[in-house]
């Protein structure tokens, strides 16, 4: 769809809350990652610890992701909404307040945080409710590059953090998410004709097909990657090339940016070549940088630029993935949101998580960074194995106005 046409259907102003949303909600998700080392510094973490503090809001993302998709289609888009982000602001500010003294209170927070990334499940259907599906690639990558907050975690917890302490960063967060509250509660609006909410074991009954696993593997190698990195990156370079954390989070905030802006072009693409074709060269794009960074001589430059391909890559296929989801589940696609972004979830917390493991057990990271290529060749294989099935048998007159 181009987009002079696309302007024309839907629902701009639930569009925007949605990415706003959906933006403010990454930012404090992914929060951990950027105050990393001064939490680590104050209470004298390991490096598994670090690796499991930023791993956990992910995981806790991952799971709420799948009740959040289920609340989105009991009680509406909005209204699940407006409940997640009570529970990230109450949590945030309790812990401003309180002070967090110990590790396991940070965890703790950080379980708190994954609310905030469960916004995933809400966000999109929010806005893919709204558009036909020949434009559901470019309205869900509109919508889905609000993880673009990553970016402002990156480029401003550090510096927040040397002037008021990383414990002040979680009070003053407070401010845009309380606005963003506001201008959700009185733009955003459930699309009519939502289907009608079902029981709760028809649900799951979609996992009975072999297409939910599929979709789940393929977000978790896309999103996984992304969301791993955004959370990791401002550990690794200041470990691993002994920046400061500022300029480590200006770095982190370079890759995350390519990875948040090509969502949406992600999206387009897969509109104009088909969700299959533009996934399967990003996968190669995603396991040749991982790669590299993982065997290719330790550089800063280097390193930076095989990140910035490859987060760029994985913003895309996360595009491309949403193309192609809607199109093979419209009615359950407020549950597939939840199941597949828990994956994406999963595969975030599996490798931030080795990759502190990777440096405590091997001192260095090439391990881990080994292990998600090959996670991206396996959901290669397997999306070259299924896509014409796919192509020849989602037939129906909705489904082919959208290109597979």
């Amino acid at each position: 769809m181009k987009l002079k046409d696309f302007t024309k259907v839907g629902n701009p102003a639930t569009l925007f809350s949605a990415f706003l949303y959906f933006d403010m909600s990454f930012m404090v998700w992914v929060l951990l990652g950027p105050l990393g080392v001064h939490i680590a510094k104050d209470l004298g973490m390991s490096p598994a610890q670090k690796g499991m503090m930023v791993a956990i809001p992910v995981l806790s993302g991952a799971v709420l992701r799948v009740f959040m998709g289920l609340l989105v289609d009991r009680v509406g888009a909005k209204r699940a909404g407006v409940i997640g982000q009570l529970v990230v602001l109450s949590g945030l500010a309790f812990s401003w307040l309180h002070g967090l003294h110990t590790v396991h209170e940070v965890y703790l927070l950080g379980v708190c945080l994954g609310v905030a990334g469960a916004s995933f499940a809400v966000a999109l259907p929010l806005a893919s409710r709204w558009y036909p599906p020949e434009a559901q690639g470019l309205a869900l990558g509109i919508a889905g590059a609000g993880n673009s907050g990553t970016v402002f975690s990156a480029l401003f917890a550090p510096v927040l953090a040397n002037h008021f302490g990383w414990s002040g960063v979680l009070g003053i967060v407070l401010m845009p998410l309380s606005v963003t509250f506001i201008i959700y509660t009185l733009m955003a609006k459930d699309a009519p004709g939502t289907p009608p909410p079902q029981s709760l074991s028809k649900y799951f009954q979609v996992l009975k097909q072999r297409d939910a696993w599929w979709f789940m593997l393929f977000y978790l190698v896309t999103f996984g990657g992304f969301v791993g990195l955004a959370s990791s990156l401002v550990i690794y370079f200041n470990t691993q090339f002994g920046v400061a954390p500022s300029v480590a989070g200006y770095l982190t905030a370079g890759c995350v940016f390519c990875g948040s802006m090509f969502r949406p072009i992600g999206g387009t693409v897969a509109d104009r070549v088909g969700g299959v074709r533009a996934l399967q060269f990003l996968y190669i794009m995603v396991v040749l940088a991982m790669l590299g960074v993982a065997v290719l001589p330790t550089s800063l430059a280097l390193s930076l630029s095989l990140f910035c391909v490859g987060m760029m890559a994985m913003g895309m296929g996360n595009g491309a993935v949403f193309q192609l989801l809607p199109q093979r589940f419209q009615r359950e696609i407020g549950t597939l949101t939840g199941l597949v972004g828990m994956a994406g979830g999963i595969g975030g917390f599996y490798l931030a998580s080795s990759l502190g493991l990777s440096k405590q057990l091997t001192g260095d990271y090439r391990l881990g960074f080994i292990m998600y290529a090959l996670l991206g060749a396996c959901a290669f294989v397997i999306l070259f194995r299924v896509k014409l099935r796919w192509r020849s048998t989602w037939g129906s007159p909705e489904v082919a106005r959208a290109r597979v």
